[in-house]
């Protein structure tokens, strides 16, 4: 914390400053919110980049972007009319514990009641979207409240916070009153705090580890957000235990290490719910068990022993019942039992490793064909292949969620540990978005978003911004002309067979995004044949500027469903 004295400044004066020694560099906003800051944010040169951008959806998503790639808040803002849809953005922030701030207008206390313009109460819809949901009345709350929204963001169990500015544009940062602009750099990023865990109960999550014959860990969100990938990756190969991770988790090993089974649960890959099922002992590091990890509690089912690590207290035991848990930071528990690892216990599982590599090379054999083939349109796991070999070595991977999410979480390796994957926890459009925040956050490392045509139409208004602002993200656009994810379940509902009517509620028309991209001031390359999609992704990664490649797919091509 920077210790002073207070002084009479604005709540502008304030709030830029403290934004600045935080550390922020983006704010994704909606005009009008907060005008006096932003002019503050010049005047104080805090070299801080204000993006107007075109839906406050959009906004939100950009600032979950920016806090996942770089482990900072990312802050978005809207004046008051926008508030419920800043609101609905934070969902996916909520869902996948991201450290995002939206700080909105509010409504001013003369005017409550008499239907004032565009009133409307906006905080309850932040409560269940936040882990902090308060309001600024007192231009001298600034730096006490902006302090605690910075705390609870990056502590424990990272989430989103929400801070209300009196005025419908939060026009109380125009107040005087003498404060001082304190910042307290532990919270600046996440992880705020590394919780130690029990000695004792280390030693009883690592002896049931040591004695089982076949154990699989199953890596969450809490290893990245931990940035536990190293320890989990030694320890692993410390006691010869399979790793799956869930979506969120992905890039907790490599997709080619020996040890990494893939992706378990609902979108996932058939080899690692196949291993986990198989297992004797289940291993959670930093996974909330939920429905998509476990395929609804089915891998492994309900009564499988499990141990379960994990930063917050009241996720441990929630789905399955524990032999042993650990409460502690990821990072810290994993090198604690990296240390008092007994290394000689690997050797009883030589054999249940053999059987997870064959299971999984039983995977690579069964879609070989369509990773390699030259179908035209495209085939969605020939564009997944295409991705794993040619994605550069350090670039961040943002991935949307239905049809993407599958594609990807199945088929899709990452090949170097300096790689990070992203993921939609459930908000069709999130990605594109996200990934254009992702760059703003690490503007010296490749991006490469993979999303439909589906969830590309939410926010396709944002390559203007991306345009605007120069970010150099890449969007692939897996291009089948509709949202074929919902194929089978009109399907079963038409009693197997659709008829043209029924098509027209999930196709859409076939349009070059490629075209629209260059319109819009991005580059666009449109792909139709498998051959031609690496010189694309060098040209665009190249560009120095927003690309979209409009990748041409097959629209009958469905993802595998979950293995049990």
């Amino acid at each position: 914390m920077q210790l002073g004295h207070n002084r009479r400044m604005t709540g502008a004066q304030c709030l830029a400053d403290m934004l600045k020694d935080y550390g922020v560099t983006h704010v994704f906003h909606v005009p009008a919110v907060l005008r006096t800051t932003f002019a503050e944010m010049e005047r104080r040169d805090t070299g801080i980049k204000r993006l107007h951008v075109h839906g406050e959806k959009a906004a939100a998503y950009m600032a979950d972007g920016y806090a996942r790639a770089s482990g900072k808040p990312g802050i978005c803002m809207a004046q008051v009319i926008g508030a419920l849809n800043l609101a609905a953005g934070l969902r996916d922030a909520w869902l996948a514990h991201s450290p995002v701030i939206a700080m909105t207008g509010g409504r001013e206390p003369k005017s409550k009641f008499r239907h004032v313009y565009q009133e409307v109460d906006d905080v309850p819809a932040f409560e269940p979207v936040t882990k902090f949901n308060a309001t600024i009345d007192d231009v001298a709350r600034f730096p006490d409240m902006v302090r605690q929204a910075f705390r609870v963001a990056t502590s424990g169990t990272p989430g989103p916070v929400h801070l209300q500015f009196r005025g419908n544009e939060g026009q109380i940062d125009a107040e005087e009153a003498e404060m001082e602009p304190l910042v307290e750099q532990q919270f600046a990023r996440v992880p705020a705090f590394r919780p130690q865990p029990d000695e004792a109960s280390v030693g009883a999550a690592l002896k049931l580890l040591e004695e089982s014959m076949r154990p699989v860990i199953v890596a969450g969100g809490g290893v990245r957000a931990s940035g536990a990938q190293a320890e989990l990756v030694a320890l692993a190969e410390a006691l010869a235990i399979p790793v799956a991770t869930s979506l969120n988790g992905k890039d907790s090993i490599p997709g080619n290490h020996p040890l990494s089974v893939g992706v378990a649960g609902t979108y996932s890959r058939e080899s690692a719910n196949k291993i986990v099922n198989a297992a004797d002992l289940v291993c959670y590091i930093g996974s909330q068990t939920g429905g998509m990890t476990t395929h609804f509690w089915a891998v492994p089912k309900i009564g499988t022993p499990t141990v379960q690590i994990d930063i917050d207290p009241e996720a441990i035991g929630r789905n399955y019942p524990f032999e042993a848990a650990v409460n502690g930071d990821a990072k810290v528990t994993l090198a604690m039992m990296l240390k008092m690892a007994n290394r000689a216990s690997a050797d009883r599982r030589q054999g249940w490793i053999a059987q997870a590599q064959k299971i999984c090379g039983e995977w690579r054999s069964k879609y070989k064909s369509a990773l390699e083939s030259d179908a035209v349109p495209m085939r969605p796991e020939r564009l997944c292949h295409e991705l794993s070999q040619h994605v550069p070595d350090d670039a961040i991977v943002v991935v949307d969620t239905g049809h993407a999410g599958m594609w990807m979480g199945g088929m899709f390796d990452l090949k170097s540990p300096r790689q990070n994957y992203m993921r939609s926890a459930g908000h069709l459009g999130w990605a594109f978005p996200a990934g254009l925040g992702a760059k703003c956050a690490c503007p010296d490392r490749p991006v490469v978003t993979f999303t439909g045509d589906a969830g590309f139409w939410y926010h396709i208004a944002e390559i203007e911004t991306a345009a605007r602002w120069n970010i150099a993200a890449v969007t692939v656009v897996n291009n089948n002309g509709g949202g074929n994810q919902s194929k089978r379940g009109f399907d079963r509902v038409y009693g197997g067979q659709q008829t043209e009517k029924a098509r027209e509620m999930w196709t859409f028309s076939k349009v070059n995004f490629a075209r629209i991209a260059e319109d819009m001031g991005a580059l666009g390359i449109r792909v139709e044949n498998a051959s031609a999609f690496p010189a694309a992704l060098a040209q665009a990664l190249a560009a120095g500027r927003p690309a979209v490649i409009d990748v041409v797919t097959d629209i009958e091509a469905l993802a595998p469903t979950a293995v049990t």
